[in-house]
């Protein structure tokens, strides 16, 4: 497999997990009121967000969680994120995703004494999508905690349904052309 067709399967994967992480979390009531599962899922899109940013040239736009008057509002956000990312990993050519990538947090690591490597924008957009999981990792564990069943989002659980599109609950707005 090509490594573009790659990273456009991982980012599809991470979308239909992601939704699936939405869907559970705004059918409960405990869960969609809940502080950690907001911050979680915002920082989780934050980051998809950030690397789209920063693969662009633009500086990452950080939105504080707290200017979403609700949940749906955040997953909507949050859905528009992974317009970014598929958008970009499509028209990213080989010259784009062998480009090192100089992270504007790298310097903290710098700070600490640590031996910082520069990875590629592959490299990158496959941090995106482990980084996702972690954190639905962390959603789904917090699901279980307040009574609702976490949904299975493995990706070869993906593989065997087939690589079905993200189904995105109705009240969560698909992101505007532009």
């Amino acid at each position: 497999m090509a490594l573009q067709d790659e990273l456009l399967e991982l980012a599809a994967h991470m979308e239909w997990a992601d939704a699936l992480v939405w869907s559970t979390t705004l059918q409960s009531g405990p869960a969609r009121a809940d502080e950690r599962i907001r911050g979680w899922l915002h920082h989780l899109h934050t980051v998809q967000r950030a690397f789209t940013a920063i693969w662009t040239g633009a500086a990452p736009d950080l939105v504080n969680v707290a200017s979403f008057a609700d949940a749906p509002a955040l997953a909507a956000w949050g859905r528009g994120a992974h317009a970014g990312v598929q958008a970009y990993l499509r028209a990213a050519d080989a010259e784009a995703l062998g480009r090192t990538i100089v992270l504007p947090w790298a310097g903290r690591a710098i700070e600490r004494h640590e031996a910082v490597g520069h990875p590629t924008m592959a490299e990158t957009a496959r941090q995106v999508a482990m980084h996702s999981m972690h954190h639905r990792g962390q959603v789904n564990a917090r699901l279980r905690e307040l009574g609702a069943e976490p949904p299975l989002v493995d990706y070869i659980a993906w593989i065997w349904r087939g690589r079905p599109e993200p189904a995105w609950p109705r009240n969560v707005a698909a992101p505007t052309q532009g």
